[in-house]
């Protein structure tokens, strides 16, 4: 074989591969081509790639000035790259420090992007052993603001953009994309992105930033990733203005013109990829009305809503090491009533039921939430939105956050109001008046838009507040104490649950299963961690949490009869860890 493919000068070349992956050695893979692996993939052909010149620019398998001596004879390299040879991990020190040579996020956003454009693996490589670090970078916060200036900065595209213009024809736009498998699905049609409203078209940086993510976090192949715009027009004049705008220039479709596209695509998804596509769907103002419908028809998911919400639980029932109590015992004050808002309380008020075997509606009992008219009480019932009606409790009415915890005499207060600083002083001196140790959650991104920030938090309440925040804050000093706050950011979530879904081949997604990641996360911050205050464990750990979190949620899929992978593998953890994806180099011959 080996003498063929060097006869194919300039055509296709092959990954090394074991003998016993091939058809030849008649090793049967068991759990399917669909696996979440690429690395440990039995794989009944050999892979074909170019040679050459065009090797250099497939990012899925150029090394760069890793190729060896003998890959470069092999592949017609020869003259095409500088006589060095580096390995993977002085490439990584050298790139590290080129980016690091950046005083803009911005910049660093970009030079990332055109290093994942260059070489794939070279750039998860960087995402994986630098987490901390770049996180910042390519999720939130710098990413809102990619998304602000997408249009200028618009290079190569990245993803499916599915518009008005295919109305009738998204199964052949889909069948353009060249990889046959995929595994999972962001999708936004930019409405809501961040706190940052109507991005239309340029919302496309929210899907990748995610699907970077799953990857990097949870092991999914980059090549079993598809992120997708579905682009109805945006209501942002300014960008309807703006000459670099790459979307529709039109007002946002809504009614039956945008549930009737956003139908065919899930239709379409369904028909080209099978039932254990997982779709995520990201912030649109319908996006109640979409998880309704097509949760029991489809594999889908919002992190937003359910994502945010698994990681709160997570820091809440973390936080009761440091605050004393049971879940039930503790009582909870929001800031914010939307979909976000309410989809943490509900998922707090599952785990309250579970754990008390009381009735929901007793459980919801414990959770007020606050929005722009004030407290949510029960002679508002009528004229609220058929989501925030749950939460109308028997009270007086109450105008503002400040008269609300002085009130409700919250032990929890939670952000999730897109506003910024809107936890003053007064809020937090109040909320320190009656606790010992409050709990405190400014969850809104990004960082200009968090309800207050972690000096202010630790300074207002004399250094006694437990903290977390959506965006990440540097390091506290007060009295003396040096303060972590923790990052409840939902990227401790969705990439190990979908990492959990597809190893289990599951079909629907259930509120048991958001339980089973939260407990998972929680169950990862040890006493050391607690120590420190923290109610998180470090990003740098994060695949090992991911892989907990995978274990735990296949698990649950497979208690609920909706896992379709079979037979089940004995020891979940080590057989989500094996799937993972690596990005190692691999060898040529």
């Amino acid at each position: 074989m080996e003498s063929t493919f060097k006869d194919l000068r300039g055509g296709a070349s092959v990954l090394d591969m074991d003998p016993k992956h091939t058809v030849g050695g008649g090793v049967e893979d068991v759990y399917g081509e669909d696996r979440a692996t690429e690395d440990q993939l039995v794989t009944p052909w050999t892979i074909s790639i170019a040679s050459g010149y065009s090797l250099l620019r497939n990012p899925n398998h150029n090394k760069g000035l890793a190729f060896t001596e003998k890959e470069r004879d092999a592949h017609y390299l020869r003259g095409l790259l500088p006589p060095v040879v580096l390995k993977q991990e002085l490439q990584e020190r050298k790139l590290m420090d080129n980016i690091r040579q950046y005083q803009v996020p911005l910049q660093k956003y970009m030079a990332l992007m055109d290093l994942e454009e260059r070489n794939e693996r070279l750039f998860y490589k960087l995402l994986i052993d630098n987490v901390e670090e770049l996180l910042p970078v390519v999720y939130t916060p710098t990413v809102g603001e990619a998304c602000q200036k997408y249009g200028s900065i618009f290079k190569r595209p990245q993803g499916l953009y599915i518009s008005l213009k295919e109305k009738g024809k998204i199964l052949e736009v889909l069948k353009n994309w060249p990889v046959r498998t995929i595994q999972v699905i962001v999708v936004t049609d930019g409405e809501r992105i961040l706190g940052l409203g109507d991005l239309g078209c340029q919302g496309m940086g929210i899907p990748v930033g995610k699907l970077a993510l799953y990857t990097a976090l949870g092991g999914v192949r980059p090549s079993a990733c598809l992120p997708v715009t579905i682009d109805v027009g945006t209501n942002n004049e300014q960008l309807l203005n703006d000459e670099f705008y790459i979307g529709l220039r039109q007002k946002r479709a809504t009614g039956k013109e945008y549930a009737d596209l956003l139908h065919e695509f899930m239709t379409a998804v369904k028909q080209n990829y099978g039932e254990k596509v997982l779709v995520q769907i990201l912030q649109t103002i319908m996006l109640f009305d979409l998880l309704a419908k097509y949760g029991t028809t489809h594999l889908v998911f919002n992190d937003d809503i359910q994502g945010t919400a698994a990681v709160v639980l997570a820091g809440v029932v973390a936080a009761l090491k440091l605050i004393g109590g049971t879940l039930a015992e503790h009582k909870f004050l929001f800031l914010g009533a939307g979909e976000a808002g309410t989809g943490i309380a509900e998922l707090i008020a599952l785990e309250m039921s579970k754990q008390t075997k009381a009735p929901l509606e007793e459980t919801r009992k414990k959770i007020w939430l606050v929005d722009s008219k004030g407290l949510i009480v029960s002679s508002r019932k009528n004229s609220l939105q058929h989501f925030k009606q749950p939460w109308a409790h028997e009270h007086e009415p109450v105008k503002n956050l400040l008269d609300a915890v002085k009130a409700i005499k919250p032990t929890v207060l939670i952000g999730s109001s897109g506003v910024g600083q809107t936890f003053t002083k007064e809020v937090i001196e109040a909320m320190a008046s009656f606790n010992e140790k409050p709990l405190i959650m400014a969850l809104s991104n990004p960082t200009s838009q968090s309800e207050c920030t972690a000096e202010e938090a630790y300074t207002w309440s004399q250094g006694r507040t437990i903290f977390a925040s959506g965006s990440p804050f540097d390091p506290v000093e007060c009295n003396g104490k040096i303060f972590v706050p923790g990052q409840s950011n939902n990227a401790y979530i969705f990439p190990g649950l979908g990492l959990g879904l597809v190893i289990s081949g599951a079909i629907r997604v259930h509120d048991e299963m958001l339980l089973a990641a939260s407990e998972a996360l929680a169950g990862q911050v040890t006493k050391e961690y607690f120590e420190k205050g923290l109610i998180y464990p470090p990003f740098s750990n994060i695949r090992k949490i991911s892989a907990h979190i995978a274990a735990n949620v296949a698990a649950k899929a497979y208690e609920l009869g909706v896992a379709t992978r079979l037979p089940r593998p004995e020891n979940l953890m080590k057989y989500a860890e094996s799937c993972m994806y690596t990005p190692n180099y691999r060898n040529f011959r």
